[in-house]
């Protein structure tokens, strides 16, 4: 999807498309890094 938003803002220079672009960039970046803090965590003992 990213792919694409980039091919049209480049042909068409519509500000919008890149907007979409930046976001859609943000929401996957945010995805992964919650997917990285769930592997990074540690396991409480409790006694």
């Amino acid at each position: 999807m990213i792919d694409l938003s980039w091919k049209l803002f480049s042909q068409t220079g519509n500000i919008e498309t890149y907007l979409i672009m930046k976001e859609l960039e943000n929401e996957q970046n945010l995805q992964e890094l919650g997917q990285q803090d769930e592997k990074n965590e540690t396991p409480i003992e409790t006694k």
